[in-house]
């Protein structure tokens, strides 16, 4: 495994931002700084663009690696160092060229750095160091940067990468150890976890910190983020939202993104795919993710042992309501905010615009509108003053049908298109992932 010489910048450009695709955890929010007066570029939340791809892939920001090359074998990966794949190398000055230049044009907001592991985990985290501490010193670059930790080094690496970037993130890879061990033997489930605890109290010192001295410097004050891959192993869904469940709870993650496997090293461990990859599943996992987040949904409650896999034709919310009528219907005018959430149709938005609008007078159907909750939906489960909105029975499969044929129920651009992977010059961009209502 070679790095060619001689390599233009727009070559090594064209393949690293084409070998960064993959990798789906870089939102670009989390974090309001204003420019300095001095510096070039700010972090004003509203100011960083959310730009995806159909398949849910964030482009907003200058999107890299620093390098493909890697001394690991994962078996899952694309740049693995058994791969037959054109290998390129950037130097800090160069990344730091190329994110000041694409923020003068408007192209971009932020950088999103991610690297494969170069000679050894501390020489690649001593690179990303360098070329954050450029960014930030030497071309006084004040936007929005998400850089990756590399599990295995130095601690104290981390940490001065940490007081540079806005956000931090560290690939959990797969769901469970097991599988970690038999398509990637050489990394460890303790490996990738020391680097997110170390982050995580990192933070929760630097905020103790920041409340006694007011100019402290912020340690990843966006938090950290990691990522799964979905469909290379044999977990289901119940293991991964428990697991995602528990990665919320034990360390504080601000997100857990999901990324559908594609088979690009077409290895005999893994699995072949004849369907292409399973991106309604990666969907439906997301719009999970969002009831945990927001809605105060347990794992336990959305799955079981027993039915462990999400309803491929109904979301995860519409699913749960289906099967627990019990709790339905719901009076619009009376009901708390937490019962709000549980309705389909109604965000956790218009949950809060439904509390502070009913204080002044009594809602019906045509007020819940122009709130923003999804008739279409919700009709089947709430009442205003005690009435439904048409004479609807509260059965299940009455109920099934009528949501099936909601045609939002699966997105667009996986009925519609083929799959097709990201790349930093590709057009015809869509929106995020609907969140839930």
């Amino acid at each position: 495994m070679k790095i060619q010489q001689n390599m233009s910048l727009m070559e090594k450009l064209t393949i690293l931002s084409d070998a960064a695709k993959y990798d789906v955890a870089c939102t670009s929010s989390g974090v309001d700084r204003s420019g300095n007066g001095i510096g070039l570029g700010n972090s004003i939340s509203c100011g960083i663009c959310h730009t995806f791809s159909a398949d849910g892939r964030c482009v907003s920001l200058l999107k890299i690696l620093f390098t493909n090359e890697c001394i690991f074998n994962c078996s899952y990966c694309q740049n693995n160092c058994n791969s037959d794949v054109r290998r390129a190398a950037f130097t800090p000055e160069e990344v730091c060229e190329l994110t000041m230049e694409f923020y003068r044009r408007n192209y971009i907001e932020g950088l999103f750095l991610s690297s494969g592991i170069m000679v050894s985990p501390n020489y690649t985290m001593e690179l990303l160091y360098q070329t954050l501490y450029k960014l930030r010193t030497v071309h006084h670059f004040n936007g929005y940067i998400h850089v990756k930790a590399i599990p295995g080094a130095d601690p104290l690496l981390i940490e001065k990468t940490g007081f540079l970037a806005d956000r931090m993130s560290i690939n959990l890879e797969l769901p469970t150890a097991d599988s970690l061990k038999r398509l990637a033997p050489c990394k460890s489930r303790n490996t990738i976890l020391k680097p997110m605890r170390m982050v995580q109290n990192g933070i929760t010192e630097n905020k103790n910190e920041i409340a006694l001295y007011r100019h402290a410097p912020k340690f990843v004050p966006a938090g950290q983020s990691t990522q799964m891959i979905i469909g290379a192993t044999p977990e289901n869904d119940y293991q991964i939202v428990s697991i995602a469940e528990n990665l919320y709870q034990k360390f504080d993650l601000k997100r857990v993104f999901y990324s559908a496997f594609v088979n690009v090293t077409h290895n005999s461990n893994l699995p072949a795919l004849p369907g292409g990859p399973p991106l309604l599943r990666e969907h439906r996992l997301y719009q999970a993710d969002w009831l945990l987040r927001y809605y105060k949904f347990k794992a336990d409650e959305l799955l079981s042992p027993e039915r462990p896999d999400f309803n491929i034709f109904l979301d995860p919310k519409c699913d749960w309501a289906i099967r627990h009528l019990e709790y339905f219907p719901v009076e619009i005018n009376r009901a708390d905010y937490d019962t709000l959430l549980r309705v389909p149709g109604i965000g956790y938005k218009s949950a809060s615009r439904i509390v502070k609008a009913r204080r002044h007078s009594t809602l019906d159907f045509a007020d819940l509108k122009k709130i923003g909750v999804v008739l279409k939906r919700a009709l089947y489960f709430i009442t205003c003053s005690g009435r439904m909105m048409y004479r609807t029975k509260l059965e299940e499969d009455y109920i099934c049908r009528n949501l099936m044929g909601d045609k939002t129920q699966i997105p667009r651009e996986i009925r519609e298109s083929g799959y097709q992977q990201l790349s930093l010059f590709d057009t015809g961009l869509s929106t995020e992932p609907l969140p839930l209502s």
